[in-house]
């Protein structure tokens, strides 16, 4: 190997051929990843209201992105300083690679893996609990680790060890594994979250529409039945001035934390010649109460009815679901963020590195290939602000560890 001062004309030019913007960038976008998913994952291990079945999901996609961090993007950002050249030894190079496939795989499944738990939400309510950490969710944490293992496995085993292997080169070797792994990490995975998108913004829109007309529905028997109750009794009381007052409490179809409903009532107000009394005639109020953080099982009050114990059932049954639509509706705001970062972020990457495979005359250069691994790499650092800006309560723990409350 020749030798190169730094005061000789070769000298100058590897200095000038230093990427100190790469550099710069690269241990800034190191710091955010490993700050923002130290700070999720503190936030649910620390802060009790957040230990929810879903926010575990969260916490191994920040793993994910940590490892990321800490594993893979020290050496590429260090190769990508030198101008794209390994000086490192190749056993190194194809463990910075079974990580680096590894870890991107787990990052993208985890994500499916929470489209998965937040479909089982919204489509099969009655089935899932919140505030337990299940079987199903261990299994699916646990098959996305193992499965990102599998797909990365080859590497480590010797598969980037082929003939005439350029020494100054970090990449993968086999071409038929960049087409297998590119398969299983994100053209598998992809569809499958948006068509689990999909599905979920049909219930949540058809759970939206069937709250209002039961809602509705509710206050127009109401008002029939209670104007029709008042109109009876004024005929029954002779000699006196009958006057009907029909008053119409606001009815709110869905609430994100409490669901609560009164039937419309009508009070029946008789003016006395002599003393002015005033008789209001009794009504039948109907208060469901539904508690949207809790998982146990809605209890529904109706007092004064004959029918108290099959209208309670029904309103066991009604308030379940229109909880899980009224708690589940934010996450229509969150979830179109959530697809189209992680779509602008990996789809340039898994494309390019495909096309590069299949199509041998397209022109595809080393700047090309460093901007889009770059952007996939973004997306470790937006994660944690995907899954937890919108979360006032992810904020609230947030600012209370950045500036060390208790």
């Amino acid at each position: 190997m020749e030798n190169v001062t730094l005061g000789s004309p070769a000298g100058e030019a590897r200095m000038r051929d230093y990427n100190y913007l790469a550099l710069v960038l690269g241990v800034l976008l190191i710091l955010i990843i490993i700050l923002g998913n130290v700070l999720v994952c503190l936030s649910v291990l620390t802060e009790r209201s957040l230990k929810t079945a879903t926010n575990y999901f969260i916490i191994s996609l920040a793993v994910a992105d940590l490892l990321l961090a800490v594993l893979v993007l020290p050496l590429y950002v260090y190769s990508e300083f030198l101008g794209g050249t390994w000086t490192l030894s190749t056993s190194i190079c194809d463990a910075l690679m079974t990580m680096d496939v590894m870890l991107c795989t787990a990052s993208i499944l985890n994500l499916c893996a929470i489209s998965v738990d937040r479909y089982i939400a919204v489509v099969v309510p009655l089935k899932y609990n919140r505030n337990q950490f299940s079987v199903r969710q261990l299994t699916l944490i646990t098959a996305t680790w193992v499965l990102s293992l599998g797909v990365a496995s080859p590497v480590i085993f010797g598969l980037n060890q082929v003939p005439g292997r350029d020494p100054t080169v970090c990449k993968l070797e086999d071409d038929y594994f960049v087409v297998y792994s590119s398969v299983c990490s994100f053209f598998v995975p992809c569809p499958v979250m948006l068509f689990l998108y999909y599905w979920m913004f049909r219930g949540l829109r058809r759970w939206s529409s069937r709250s209002r007309s039961q809602a509705h529905r509710v206050g127009r028997r109401g008002l029939s039945s209670h104007l029709a109750l008042a109109l009876r009794r004024a005929k029954d009381t002779p000699g006196s001035q009958e006057k009907v007052v029909y008053t119409v409490p606001p009815i709110s179809p869905t609430s994100p934390s409490i669901f609560s409903m009164a039937t419309p009532c009508a009070t029946l107000l008789t003016e006395e010649n002599q003393h002015g009394a005033v008789m209001a005639a009794d009504s039948d109020p109907v208060t469901t109460q539904m508690d949207s953080v809790s998982d146990g099982e809605p209890t529904g009050r109706w007092e004064g009815s004959s029918r108290r114990e099959n209208a309670t059932k029904r309103g066991r049954r009604t308030s379940k679901t229109s909880r899980v639509s009224g708690r589940e509706r934010k996450a229509m705001k969150v979830l179109p963020v959530v697809v189209g970062v992680f779509l602008a972020c990996w789809t340039p990457f898994f494309t390019v590195h495909v096309t590069k495979v299949l199509c041998r005359s397209c022109n595809i250069g080393p700047t090309l290939i460093s901007v889009v691994t770059w952007l996939g790499y973004v997306n470790s650092a937006v994660n944690p602000i995907i899954y937890t800006i919108f979360n006032a309560e992810f904020r609230n723990v947030f600012h209370r560890l950045l500036c060390c409350r208790t």
